[in-house]
């Protein structure tokens, strides 16, 4: 049986990809709960998506957490993006005596009966924007690295990355 990944960003597909070569993409518009847990956001997007699609699938969200801002952006982290960019959530997080955050992905499988979750941390701190990449990989600079994500080769940043992390966890199950 197929193996789909549901998500919108190419970028994340071609991580997951480079990890998983068997998957395939399937782009399903589901609507995106606001919920700070972020298997509760999973869970409502694969109980959409088995509306939508029969078949194996699996989707993540990818969240960090300020150590001193008692979590958040976590899960809410594409909004503090789009009204705030990287240069704002740097400045907010530099008011903090440390910048220290973690960075989680949360995948969600589903065979369509049952929803199984697997997550990969990586702890870093945020930074002053470097480098390119997607979403916040430009402010996130892991612990004993002296470049963010964004400064990462594919290669390199799936080495250590929190979504390699849960994949890995993901296939084992598989």
């Amino acid at each position: 049986m197929t193996l789909y990944f549901i998500t919108g960003n190419k970028g994340k597909f071609k991580e997951v990809k480079s990890i998983i070569p068997s998957v395939k993409q399937i782009d399903l518009d589901l609507p995106e709960i606001q919920e700070l847990d972020p298997k509760k956001v999973i869970e409502e997007k694969l109980k959409e998506a088995t509306k939508k699609h029969k078949g194996e699938f699996f989707c993540e969200d990818t969240s960090v957490y300020i150590n001193e801002m008692n979590g958040l952006p976590g899960p809410l982290i594409k909004w503090f993006l789009k009204s705030m960019g990287l240069k704002g959530i740097y400045g907010l997080a530099s008011k903090f005596k440390s910048r220290k955050a973690v960075a989680s992905t949360m995948i969600g499988y589903t065979n369509g009966k049952k929803i199984k979750f697997f997550e990969g941390k990586l702890k870093g701190k945020i930074t002053k924007p470097k480098g390119t990449g997607f979403g916040w990989d430009p402010i996130f600079q892991p612990d004993g690295f002296n470049k963010t994500l964004g400064e990462m080769s594919l290669i390199e940043k799936n080495k250590i990355s929190m979504r390699k992390k849960a994949l890995e966890k993901l296939k084992n199950y598989l």
